[in-house]
């Protein structure tokens, strides 16, 4: 009964930027974690970054310094900016979030549809 839904993927050359959002909706109480993945062809879906339910962030070694993970609680949203864009960075990007329902009460793992990021000149 919650839905989660990217969006801001597109095409980009090197070097360039883009911001990826992550909305949920449906009958939210709370969210904890939360947190970007992706998945190149051939290979297996990678951890990118997270941000705890107070605000602590990590992030794959691979893009430190480069993407920058934030959320809205009131608006039940995540962002991810991403900067200085490599073609290796060229995936579906998926968003994922642990969401306590209000109704039914219950706590489930929760993913997006992903939306596709492609760095090419």
């Amino acid at each position: 009964q919650v839905q989660l839904v990217e969006s801001g993927g597109g095409l980009v050359q090197p070097g360039g930027s883009l911001r990826l959002s992550c909305a949920a909706s449906g009958t939210i109480l709370s969210i904890g974690d939360m947190g970007w993945y992706r998945q190149a062809p051939g290979k297996q879906r990678e951890f990118v970054a997270g941000i705890a339910g107070g605000g602590n962030t990590n992030y794959a070694d691979s893009v430190k310094g480069r993407f920058t993970i934030s959320r809205d609680n009131a608006k039940n949203t995540v962002h991810l900016q991403m900067t200085s864009l490599k073609p290796e960075d060229t995936a579906v990007y998926y968003c994922n979030a642990i969401i306590r329902t209000a109704w039914p009460v219950r706590t489930v793992d929760s993913w997006g549809q992903g939306t596709q990021v492609t760095v090419s000149s």
